[in-house]
């Protein structure tokens, strides 16, 4: 037993130095990480500015160049949730301040025709100030971090032939020629099936209220070499070249046009597009309107 502990002995008194020397090493070895959290811990909710990526040991870069990767990824979300929020608010004021208008001229009407008209007129404006709120809602439900979606196989012919059916009322109304047509039988895509009801609503929607009366709006869903597609043409008016990457802006209506959408329609498509890897494509329609295409990729899931 005394030749064991004179054994142990010199081990025993080295392990108060080799802790003392591990907790050194361990603590030189863990500062930098410790000068990274302190960086991040005093950061306000608005300091979104990169962290420096001097001064650091290599082995720590890689942590620093992803936390600031994730930092500019929320500073651009906070940024474009600012500017929505701040044209959302623009864009609501104008048909707030004319149904309060009307509300003053029926209030002043003289006769029971005028007052019929002021409230018409009302209607009007309610209707188009809850399609705007209701695109705004849909649009920020479609954006990134709108919610959890579950993808699953969706048929696109079914989803049009009930978007068509849908908006048969809207198009006998205006004497517009509505028809679908499927090229190639079942045609399947993986994503959010509601998502994409509101893609194709708004497509053929769209078509509907810019196509003049006795107008032709032809939806086509097939797919080809490339994959699946939906594709809506009109005879309406169309859109310029030169102002075809500028529908796809939140907010933007055309001058030359009567109609007084929301401006949203597109935007919606377009974000929804992008999340299922598809591309919008416009051209000119062969019925002499604007042809919208929106392609689906089988390589790219989404």
């Amino acid at each position: 037993l005394a030749a064991a502990l004179r054994t142990v002995a010199p081990f025993l008194l080295m392990l108060p130095i080799l802790g003392v020397l591990i907790w050194l090493v361990v603590g030189r070895g863990l500062r930098p990480l410790d000068a990274v959290a302190r960086a991040v811990t005093t950061r306000t909710a608005t300091a979104l500015d990169p962290l420096p990526e001097d001064r650091v040991p290599a082995e720590v870069v890689p942590l620093v160049l992803a936390l600031n990767d994730l930092l500019d990824r929320l500073k651009r979300a906070l940024q474009a949730q600012r500017e929505f929020t701040a044209d959302a608010a623009h864009e609501l004021r104008t048909p707030l301040a004319a149904l309060s208008l009307q509300v003053q001229l029926a209030e002043r009407a003289a006769d029971p025709a005028a007052r019929a008209d002021a409230f018409a007129e009302l209607k009007g404006g309610v209707r188009r100030a809850t399609h705007a709120v209701q695109q705004l809602l849909t649009l920020a439900r479609q954006e990134p971090g709108g919610g959890e979606r579950v993808a699953s196989p969706v048929r696109l012919d079914d989803l049009a032939a009930a978007v068509i059916a849908a908006q048969l009322p809207l198009a006998e109304a205006k004497a517009i020629d509505l028809g679908g047509a499927v090229t190639s039988g079942e045609v399947l895509v993986t994503g959010d099936q509601e998502a994409l009801r509101i893609l194709i609503t708004n497509l053929v929607s769209n078509a509907v209220r810019y196509t003049p009366p006795g107008g032709r709006v032809d939806v086509a869903v097939g797919e080809d070499t490339t994959g699946p597609f939906i594709e809506v043409c009109d005879s309406g008016p169309g859109i310029p070249a030169e102002d075809r990457q500028r529908v796809f802006d939140r907010f933007y209506r055309r001058a030359q046009t009567d109609e007084a959408g929301s401006g949203l329609g597109l935007a919606i498509v377009e974000s929804i597009a992008e999340r299922h890897r598809a591309r919008v494509l416009l051209d000119d329609a062969s019925l002499g309107g604007l042809r919208v295409r929106v392609q689906f990729d089988h390589s790219l899931p989404p």
